[in-house]
């Protein structure tokens, strides 16, 4: 049974493997490789190009990939360093079972001894309390064929339908809007359609820091003439070069889009051609957006009445425009409705489906797309099909060779798998790349959930906060380890070529994965000798799915440097084609296998949806007790929970620490200075941090970046709300106190580690 694991800071004072997350391996890079290795960056979404180089079976350092289509050579702090974790001394290289006994809670075991445990544990919760009291979760920086598999494994081997992946926490109100509203859930538009446009709406990214390439994409529509529009709570780097900042309230963007929909249609900005031929529902949300005018808009926004006028009349009367958001305003209890309002703008305007005329959403993770299209996600199947949809129950079944009714019904998403633990109907749990404990909110709840579960494996690279909690910890790969596909944020699939061969006994995970099946002895379907065999069958079960792959092979996604799904096998008369991708949806006259010519967009008549997006406030807002907002957000140099970037020196250099921006109004109101410790207090827990008094920031709100864990860890004050579709946490906004505090025990009593 799992036991309780210490708080960092003793973790970080005594525990083996992990020696420090403060020195990353330098490099002699003036040292000739062996090869250079064409591939991509492991971090976020963007998947830039770069070309690794290999000496003695070790990454040594980079070069840049000038011609590769998205990047062009450009690469942000974290991919210029990305290659010094592949050598850093934290690595896991043998696997590791809990032993109470041990000074460091772990002891090392042989690879097959942790396997037969893992698959002992999983047959004895099983055969106790049935298939669904094991649970899985992914993550959604690994190889789509990994994800597929891991889909399949839950699926077929273990039969649970207790699976999700680490994307719920990223993309999946934007996905669960999308397919509202298009039918489809994936960027409407390349990058490339952003220079473009004469106006260019950002709602809710701080593109500068969480997709810095893109930045470049902004400035060359800047250059050319266009308005750059830019929504949050924080004056952020790019949005200081904005014409137009919107210094929203956090938590109020369905009202801030209701309302310029108001003035679009008072003021007639309307494609009225467009509505009529190529939407449904139009006149509903047209009623809603009635009582939305800008005094009320501003009212409950914060934003200026003035400026809202000006951002409606930019947008409405444009020739062509890109609208583009990410979690700023996805991640809230009400994010689903957050981005249908946005979507509502780009229909009213019909520019979509066009050079400069577009709409996309910013993937966060290395593989956020590609990690739920073919089975990973709770309530999905390969080819993006519906689990509870029976048509493709029926597909898939056959595919796999299973019957229908032995496929496991839609499960449920990552933070209601830990209430499942509290309630008993989860008593294991198997996890992929996955930080939950650092990444979810209310950590204290997780952490007990962590304590609670009988048996807990967990597969990765390094030991994350998470994996102190596990019963057996096997060591997996990493980016450069192995091969396989992702999918990036414009929809385009990428490949990722091994550059090197895992250390010691660590594995490629889909090797873990059907090791633990054959020691099960459930090893049908899971007998594939190399990632290009799973990625052959993950593509031929997509055949006929909205995210359809069937026409690609590795072959072919290289030579064209990736190609942009859906890519079918078969066009729409039945005959075998080379297709090429589809750069960008919704074009007129494109054909999908589910209009099937009857418009561009993927429902059945070929219409897309306006969806009635009415506001609604933050599930915890400020009162006199907990009267400040805070909310949460990244930084450029580090990357989700921190477990890889926080052991890159150089990037840890950079932003050390995790910081509280405050006004200098609200500072002074608390008696702070820049640089003092402040301690937040919400309903459920407090953190201590430096701060940073700053200008860039709205009065009434704070904010802290979520890459650390321990009593660093933003989430211990975070509120566990969802949406009630999308199932996504509120990070965005919830309501604490602030004060002044002493330096905390822990900055203390924790030396820096060299």
């Amino acid at each position: 049974m799992a036991t309780e694991a210490p708080d960092t800071p003793e973790l970080l004072a005594r525990f083996g493997p992990l020696r420090s997350y403060q020195s990353g391996s330098r490099l002699d890079t003036a040292l000739d490789p062996d090869k250079l290795v064409k591939t991509h960056c492991c971090f976020c979404g963007q998947q830039c190009g770069i070309q690794l180089k290999v000496k003695d079976n070790q990454v040594i350092g980079f070069e840049p990939w000038m011609d590769h289509p998205f990047n062009k050579g450009m690469l942000c702090p974290k991919g210029v360093r990305r290659y010094l974790q592949g050598s850093h001394h934290d690595r896991l290289t043998s696997a590791y079972v809990r032993d109470p006994s041990s000074p460091e809670g772990f002891r090392a075991v042989a690879y097959d001894e942790a396997i037969r445990r893992t698959a002992s544990e999983i047959q004895r919760i099983q055969s106790k309390y049935g298939p669904d009291a094991f649970a899985l979760l992914g993550g959604a920086s690994m190889t789509t064929e990994k994800c597929y598999l891991i889909g399949k494994f839950a699926r077929v081997c273990l039969k649970t339908k207790h699976i999700d992946y680490n994307g719920r926490l990223c993309m999946v109100s934007a996905a669960a809007g999308n397919k509202k509203a298009f039918g489809i859930d994936r960027a409407g538009n390349p990058m490339s359609d952003i220079p473009a446009a004469d106006v260019v709406w950002i709602g809710g990214a701080n593109v500068a820091e969480c997709a810095p390439i893109t930045t470049s994409y902004v400035w060359q529509a800047r250059a050319s003439g266009a308005k750059i529009i830019n929504v949050d709570p924080r004056i952020t780097p790019l949005a200081r070069t904005a014409d137009l900042v919107l210094p929203i309230k956090p938590g109020r963007d369905a009202a801030l889009y209701a309302g310029v929909l108001h003035l679009m249609i008072e003021n007639d900005w309307l494609d009225h051609e467009f509505i009529r031929n190529h939407t449904v529902g139009f006149e509903a949300v047209a009623a809603y957006v009635k009582d939305w005018t800008p005094r009320r808009t501003a009212e409950v926004t914060g934003i200026a009445e003035k400026a809202i006028r000006q951002a409606a009349e930019w947008w409405g009367t444009a020739r062509t425009s890109f609208l583009m958001h990410a979690r700023g305003m996805e991640q809230h209890s009400h994010g689903v409705i957050n981005v249908l309002g946005s979507i509502n703008i780009v229909l009213a305007s019909g520019r979509i489906g066009r050079t400069g005329c577009g709409y996309s959403t910013i993937t966060g993770q290395g593989n956020g797309q590609g990690g739920r299209e073919h089975g990973q996600k709770a309530d999905q199947l390969p080819g993006a099909r519906d689990i509870e949809n029976p048509q493709h129950r029926q597909e898939i079944a056959a595919f796999w060779g299973v019957p229908e009714s032995e496929l496991p019904r839609a499960g449920v998403d990552c933070y209601e798998l830990f209430r499942k633990v509290e309630t008993g109907e989860v008593r294991g749990l198997m996890s992929w790349s996955f930080n939950p404990f650092v990444s979810l909110p209310d950590s204290g709840f997780i952490k007990r959930m962590l304590e609670k579960l009988e048996f807990f494996a967990c597969i990765d690279f390094f030991l994350s906060e998470t994996a102190r909690f596990a019963d057996v910890v096997l060591p997996g790969s990493q980016h450069e380890e192995d091969e396989g596909v992702v999918c990036s944020t414009e929809g385009r699939v990428i490949k990722i070529n091994p550059a090197v061969d895992p250390p010691g006994d660590a594995m490629q995970d889909w090797t873990i994965l059907q090791d633990i099946a054959r020691s099960l002895g459930r090893e049908r379907g899971f007998t594939f000798t190399s990632a290009r065999e799973i990625f052959d069958e993950m593509c031929q079960a997509s055949a006929g799915g909205v995210a359809d792959y069937s026409g690609l092979t590795y072959e072919k996604v290289e030579a064209r440097q990736g190609v942009f799904w859906p890519c079918p096998a078969v066009g729409p008369d039945g005959q075998p084609v080379d297709h090429p991708g589809t750069p960008r949806l919704f074009e007129p006259g494109s054909w999908n296998p589910v209009a099937k010519g009857a418009g561009p967009f993927y429902f059945p008549d070929g219409k897309a949806r306006f969806n009635l997006a009415p506001y609604e406030p933050p599930t915890e807002d400020t009162d006199a007790e907990y009267p400040v907002i805070l909310t949460t957000g990244r930084t450029v140099n580090m990357f989700l929970s921190g477990n890889q970037t926080r052991r890159i020196g150089p990037l840890v250099d950079q932003y050390p620490e995790p910081l509280l921006e405050l006004h200098p109004i609200l500072a002074k109101k608390h008696g702070i200075s820049d640089g003092d410790w402040v301690t937040t207090e919400s309903r459920r827990g407090t953190l201590t941090v430096r701060c940073q008094v700053v200008t860039t920031i709205r009065p009434d709100t704070v904010f802290v970046p979520y890459h650390w864990g321990g009593l660093k860890s933003v989430n211990r004050v975070t509120i566990a709300a969802q949406d009630p579709i999308s199932k996504i946490p509120e990070y965005k906004v919830c309501a604490v106190r602030i004060r002044k505090a002493e330096e905390p025990e822990y900055a203390r009593r924790l030396e820096p580690q060299q």
